[in-house]
């Protein structure tokens, strides 16, 4: 081809990837921005009604010591439902925004440092999309969005764990690459210290947060080849300890000792029948999974961001670093491989956790899923951007101009049909919604209108949404304890069915 028609061609690619970044930007966005804005239709259920009474009547070091000594042991959980029930409804409306913003940025900045060790030039605005992109497929594509999003118990428990984890990341990189002693010191602390909070905070993220960890972590060892100090290492090491403390000062807990004695006894968690019970679980929630075809979006997008960012390639050749020194070959695989074992160990460990802790049930607990779905979905979105990069060079050193535009225009198709398949159930989320909102706010001002007037015991019509609890979910009162916490926060003895 000559040399006129080449630079002709990467013109073309050089317009056409605003116009794939910004319709990913435009339709990811939007499924976002409804989200975020359904937030401000949310209204109590299940155990919004328990956080918001006590967070109102206690304070939020009152909660964090009612979970620790009567509920579950988590104390940076009971912390954070504290600040965010702490004025009324007004935290649990804005926290949707506030989660897909973080985690936007997180994601931008994590595309960054991942791109720059691959030694291209990032792209901000496919970065932008690709960060949507994942987020949109992990708040609607699985089976509860409402759950994942809205619903602030389970965003505090399984979703905020992930964004923290996101600038956690960030935060270990920026750390074992600080010159300055005292620098390192105050992020090797911090490491320990929010490692500390996850294992009080979920169980969940705990493992599958430590597992990356320690796997990150043996890898780092300098005498592999991998890393050139002992820092990577040491930032593992502290978070893994974090962890585990957290999670031994959340097990020993009077208040995780007494949910312990509510269950009824059981197989050990080793033995060859709750081993088999576990498998055939896992492997019912990886049929549910792999059902779900739009998280492949995440890998188109990739590889639209590795084709992209493959325009400014300055990559070095396979094996080799930004400094230029050699690395092993088989730490190459095993960092490629590292992905896939932490997303098949780690969901393994949600649903141990899981069916200890609910029973033969407990898989359906879709919300718990997003603890390893988050590390799925990026993984996936990696895979796609060293695919589109390593296309990328290796078209370009063969001249065959055409199939780089044909790529990117299939890849951003790919990923916009991807999104597509979540309209469905993001109108339906919609709608659901809005129209309990709607009926909420009515029962509510009827209910606190006979409440003034003196009355204790009122009539509640349950409004179910996203599969959680309500009121008269039981028939014994006696062991409705969303009936009980409903009257603790309207201030009335008991209410009714209507």
């Amino acid at each position: 081809m000559s040399t006129a028609a080449t630079e002709g061609n990467r013109r073309f690619v050089r317009r056409l990837l605003p116009v794939a970044g910004g319709s990913l930007v435009a339709a990811a966005g939007a499924l976002i921005a409804v989200g975020c804005f359904l937030g401000l239709y949310v209204r109590p259920t299940s155990d919004d009604w328990c956080a918001a009474w006590k967070s109102r009547d206690m304070g939020v070091l009152g909660i964090t010591h009612d979970f620790y000594a009567t509920q579950n042991g988590r104390i940076t959980n009971a912390f954070l439902s504290g600040i965010i029930y702490g004025d009324g409804l007004a935290g649990v409306k804005v926290l949707p925004t506030v989660i897909a913003v973080v985690l936007t940025v997180g994601l931008v900045l994590l595309g960054i440092q991942f791109l720059r060790c691959l030694g291209v030039k990032p792209p901000v605005l496919l970065l932008l999309a690709a960060a949507l992109a994942i987020q949109a497929l992990i708040y609607f594509g699985g089976t509860r969005s409402y759950q994942v999003l809205l619903w602030a118990p389970a965003t505090i428990s399984h979703t905020i764990p992930s964004v923290i984890g996101v600038w956690a990341l960030l935060l270990g990189i920026w750390t074992v690459r600080q010159p300055r002693a005292p620098v390192r010191a105050g992020g090797f602390a911090a490491a320990f210290l929010i490692g500390f909070a996850i294992g009080t905070l979920s169980e969940s993220f705990s493992l599958v947060s430590g597992l990356l960890a320690a796997c990150v972590g043996l890898l780092a060892v300098p005498r592999l080849g991998l890393a050139r100090t002992w820092h990577p290492f040491t930032w593992c090491l502290l978070w893994c300890s974090g962890v585990v403390c957290g999670l031994v000062v959340l097990t020993t807990s009077p208040g995780a000792r007494w949910r312990r004695a509510q269950q009824p006894a059981k197989e050990s968690m080793l033995s060859a029948g709750e081993l088999r019970g576990t498998y055939e679980d896992w492997l019912r929630m990886w049929d549910t999974v792999t059902g779900q075809w739009a998280y492949l979006g995440a890998t188109a997008v990739g590889l639209l961001l590795g084709l992209g960012a493959g325009l400014a390639a300055r990559v070095p050749a396979p094996g080799k670093r930004e400094s230029g020194r050699a690395v092993p070959r088989p730490m190459l695989v095993a960092l490629l491989l590292l992905p896939v074992l932490v997303v098949v160990l780690g969901s393994f460990a949600v649903v141990v956790g899981l069916r200890s802790g609910y029973g033969p049930t407990g898989w359906t607990y879709a919300r718990t899923w997003t603890n390893y779905l988050v590390p799925m979905e990026l993984a996936l979105c990696a895979y796609g951007v060293l695919l589109g990069v390593w296309a990328r060079r290796f078209l370009a050193g063969r001249g065959v101009a055409v199939a780089l535009p044909v790529g990117i225009v299939v890849a951003a198709g790919l990923a916009l049909a991807s999104l597509a398949v979540l309209v469905p159930s993001v109108k339906q989320l919609t709608t659901a919604t809005v129209t309990r909102a709607v009926a909420w706010d009515a029962q509510n001002f009827r209910i606190r209108t006979e409440a003034a007037r003196g009355a204790t015991d009122l009539g509640y019509e349950p409004m179910y949404i996203g599969s959680l609890a309500e009121p008269f979910f039981t028939s014994d009162y006696r062991r409705d304890w969303v009936a009980a916490c409903v009257s603790s926060w309207y201030g009335i003895e008991r209410i009714h069915r209507l």
